[in-house]
């Protein structure tokens, strides 16, 4: 995916991981120059061998750049086609949008993902701009605006403290409210900083306690982190509605890889494969990170305006990388029974110990063990569905499909 913008983003949200990237290049004015938007696009499509190629915007907010650098995006991306089709897709808070916006992202065929953290009080307590400002009626008019314009968009929803404890009343909006059929959830991580964890031993939490801490397994994160058992009862409730439901009508990715998992095919998510490394990150001066999580100087690969992106895919530092994630597993999950739908999750995750002293366990691990297990009777169900070629969606006449209560 490409940074365009770099870490630069018109809101402040509180939980965002990235918005201190931007200390990786001080005095940059974290814009792409066409050259590097060129060598991106040229690569990526000599990349693939494949029909379809995807380029993915991401940032910060890429739509800082501007509507002509988009177009030129898409401009060149036809020349160097050479046949194929080009999928384009862009995260946005959406708050820049307009009607031009909207018509260009309809016209050119973009899936929009639009990053909403549930209804007003829960999406404002940690999406606020540079002045603190709640922002949730910005981003319903946009996604108002791209419903208007007929433009493919879904959601992406961060699960944190503010709404993990309200897992209906979030989807519900979603699906209800808004009339979204994909859902992206993303849990809210943060681990304590050493910076942080120093002020906690010594008893204080900061000047203005900004960040506030509290313990999670023997660890210190933020109090905006969703706790492990907290995220596995929101992705139960918010299951056990789908599964009544909204099956092939609703589609929420955890719920797509756990059944790719129960079917023995590869998950459609990064974090549940068994091994990782092939979902770079590319800043905006052509800087290439082993992954977006991973955005530090260690794990810096090259530059793609000196190193054609397949080198540094496939050199020695990325593939260890990659390899890292099952080498690494503790013995605690090389013997769990929902290994095979988990793979430890994303190594970013991993800094508690398992029960007998063991580095190198998930955060979220008793979450998601509690949802493999919830959910292993209806993935069997829908699985078996499937092998017989018929339909998942007829699990819902075997369960019921009635109003939520």
């Amino acid at each position: 995916m490409a940074k365009p913008s770099g870490a630069i983003c018109n809101l402040d949200c509180t939980y965002c991981f990235f918005l201190s990237k931007e200390l990786l290049y001080p005095g940059d004015r974290f814009r792409m120059a066409d050259r590097v938007l060129h060598e991106w696009i040229r690569q990526t499509i000599e990349a693939h061998r494949t029909p379809e190629v995807v380029l993915a915007f991401q940032g910060g907010e890429p739509t800082l750049l501007g509507l002509d650098f988009f177009r030129r995006a898409v401009a060149y991306a036809r020349e160097c086609a050479g046949g194929r089709a080009i999928e384009l897709s862009i995260q946005t808070n959406g708050t820049l949008l307009d009607d031009a916006w909207a018509r260009f992202l309809h016209d050119e065929h973009f899936l929009v993902g639009l990053s909403m953290d549930g209804p007003p009080a829960m999406h404002d307590a940690y999406r606020v701009d540079k002045h603190g400002r709640p922002t949730y009626d910005r981003v319903r008019g946009a996604w108002d605006l791209l419903q208007r314009h007929d433009v493919d968009t879904n959601i992406l929803c961060t699960v944190n403290a503010a709404n993990a404890g309200h897992p209906l009343e979030v989807y519900r909006h979603f699906r209800d409210d808004l009339g979204a059929r994909i859902i992206q959830l993303i849990p809210i991580v943060e681990r304590a900083t050493a910076g942080e964890l120093d002020a906690a031993n010594r008893g204080w939490r900061g000047a203005d306690d900004e960040r506030p801490l509290y313990v999670q397994h023997g660890d210190l994160v933020t109090d905006r982190t969703v706790g492990s058992e907290q995220w596995g009862a929101f992705l139960i409730a918010v299951f056990d509605e789908w599964v009544r439901r909204d099956v092939g009508t609703v589609f929420v990715p955890t719920f797509d890889a756990a059944l790719a998992a129960w079917l023995g095919m590869p998950p459609g998510l990064c974090i549940f494969r068994e091994t990782c490394g092939d979902a770079l990150a590319l800043e905006h001066n052509g800087d290439v990170y082993s992954c977006d999580h991973f955005v530090e100087p260690d794990y810096r690969l090259g530059n793609i305006t000196t190193t054609h992106v397949v080198e540094l895919v496939a050199s020695p530092k990325q593939r260890a990388f990659g390899q890292a994630k099952a080498g690494t597993l503790p013995r605690y999950c090389r013997e769990c029974d929902v290994r095979f739908a988990c793979n430890g999750e994303c190594p970013r995750n991993r800094f508690i110990r398992t029960p007998d002293g063991e580095d190198g366990l998930n955060y979220l691990c008793e979450g998601y063990k509690a949802f493999f297990h919830h959910v292993d009777g209806p993935m069997r169900a829908m699985a078996r569905l499937l092998r017989s070629g018929r339909y998942a969606d007829e699990i819902m006449n075997e369960r019921g499909r009635g109003d939520p209560a």
